[in-house]
């Protein structure tokens, strides 16, 4: 079921579903009632996996929460939802997990474990720590383990009957690429179906499939697409190393041949890059996903013809939608999976619409609301938010612009606020052509404060190695080949962009930063 590269940890279906209900029992004879929230905080291990079903058998809403939070992250992520317990990796990199919970918790060495009684976080009681080591006022996860009895185990079983489906199940922190991070409350229905659609169009129930997990547990991206994949389609999980490194992941394909690789572009980029790439034998791939920001169509070419994954989708969704609504068909060409989301998912309803939410024609742009069986609760003890983004008609809006062709097919053009001038300027067009420099290795456009203007065009740009330019080569490469307003007034060269754990390019950071440098204000 489960393969951890790190340390060569391997579970089949049996040992996983036995040390998964001993688990369950431990955190009901810790006194967690049903529906209680239990945060994760850490980087891919088997003990992520263990919590996630573990949870989910008894009755408690597990929170994932980012494993790079520091602690101020951390302390409104369990503020916000109540958690009363927390299960925590010790280290990870350069985080100090246990002293950043005393920091945030400073009665933690003085309390007896699972009697936590912090005056900052009322509701926390129990902290339980991964591995064998004992830290002051904590639990170590063996220990809850063994806490169980036939009773609690007995719980566990009897619970099973009691569950519904739409019962909250999950809190996933939205990324914060656009600010403070919301809680999307998900439920068992969100989820499976996800799973249940995404893994039939790509082909999981007509073979047993090995998928390479090259992204976190903590988001979605990990913790439904993949991991769920084992449980509905009893698909291999393989995670190559506790948090994304390019040569371990490309050993692990070879070592274990994956059929499929899950990853971001970012990831796609280090591995086609790393110089050790041509070492690896990756025939036994064919599928997989390049998710969790845009894809540019020249990278996903070389995905398909270096990378052998001819039927590598690129799929569209946010973490409120748990997390998919678009998706491609591993049968379609390369220049629909070059320049489309896909369609949308079975039992989704999607729509473009202006902005006074009528419906526009097609292949015109508008904002792409989405409803269906992904759409979240809402963001957990936060209803005015929930209530920009969800109507009363369950329509989720979603602040991308998109069209739709004739055949269903879906492309996102930009964000509703990505306006110069009164021109619509859509960033990822500028990244297309821009992509197509030679010396280009990567490339991300924002647009940044200008008081006559309202927006200006801002390029950060990583070159390939050994490779130099500077402004004015971008700007004399742009010239007669874009509209004039398109072409960047700004122009960074930078060897990385600000990103989330899970890939994702954190654009607002890159704005605050260029505000700054450029003494802009609003």
């Amino acid at each position: 079921m489960f393969v951890f590269k790190r340390g060569n940890v391997r579970r089949t279906f049996q040992q996983f579903f036995e040390e998964c209900d001993q688990l369950a029992a431990g955190l009901v004879a810790l006194g967690l009632k049903r529906g209680d929230r239990v945060g994760m905080w850490g980087p891919n291990t088997l003990e992520w996996v263990l919590t996630q079903f573990a949870t989910a058998r008894a009755g408690l809403i597990m929170v994932s929460i980012n494993p790079a939070y520091q602690v101020n992250e951390l302390v409104h992520a369990l503020k916000k939802v109540g958690c009363r317990a927390i299960i925590s990796a010790s280290t990870f990199k350069t985080q100090d997990y246990y002293k950043m919970l005393h920091q945030a918790l400073p009665e933690l060495d003085r309390c007896k474990a699972g009697q936590l009684k912090a005056k900052g976080l009322p509701m926390l009681e129990t902290i339980i720590m991964l591995g064998e080591e004992k830290f002051p006022g904590t639990f170590s996860f063996p220990e809850v383990q063994e806490m169980g009895d036939h009773a609690h185990r007995r719980t566990v079983l009897e619970m099973q009957d009691k569950l519904q489906f739409d019962d909250p199940i999950n809190i996933q922190f939205t990324s914060g690429t656009t600010g403070r991070p919301k809680g999307a409350t998900l439920t068992h229905h969100n989820i499976v179906n996800n799973q249940w659609f995404v893994g039939r169009r790509l082909g999981y129930h007509e073979m047993h499939h090995r998928l390479c997990m090259a992204v976190p547990l903590y988001h979605c991206f990990g913790m439904v697409l993949a991991s769920m994949a084992a449980a509905v389609f009893g698909t291999t999980i393989v995670s190559p190393s506790p948090s994304f490194e390019p040569e371990p992941t490309l050993q692990a394909i070879q070592e274990e041949r994956c059929t499929s690789i899950y990853g971001t572009p970012t990831m796609f980029i280090d591995m086609l890059h790393h110089p050790n790439f041509d070492k690896y034998r990756l025939t036994s791939l064919n599928t997989g996903l390049i998710g969790g920001s845009y894809c540019p169509a020249e990278l996903m070419k070389q995905v398909v013809s270096q990378m052998h994954c001819p039927e590598i989708c690129i799929p569209y969704g946010t973490t409120e939608n748990g997390p998919l609504t678009f998706l491609g068909h591993k049968c379609d060409n390369l220049e629909r999976k070059c320049n489309t989301i896909g369609q949308p998912l079975p039992h989704v309803e999607v729509k473009i619409v202006n902005i006074n939410g009528e419906i526009t024609p097609v292949n015109v742009p508008g904002e792409l609301w989405t409803r269906g069986h992904g759409t979240m609760h809402g963001y957990w003890g936060d209803r005015d938010k929930t209530t920009e983004v969800i109507g009363p008609d369950r329509w989720y809006r979603t602040g991308d612009v998109a069209v739709l062709d004739e055949q269903g097919y879906g492309r996102i053009v930009g964000r509703i606020k990505d306006i110069r001038g009164g021109e619509n300027i859509y960033p990822r067009e500028i990244e297309e052509f821009l992509h197509t420099h030679p010396k280009v290795k990567d490339v991300q456009v924002i647009g940044v404060p200008d008081e006559r203007m309202g927006e200006e065009v801002c390029a950060w740009i990583k070159l390939k190695e050994g490779e130099n330019m500077v402004e004015n080569d971008v700007k004399t490469f742009c010239k007669g080949q874009i509209s004039h307003f398109k072409i960047p007034r700004y122009i960074r060269f930078v060897e990385e962009f600000p990103l989330t754990v899970t890939g994702k390019v954190q654009k607002y950071k890159m704005r605050e930063q260029m505000v700054k440098e450029l003494g802009l204000q609003r």
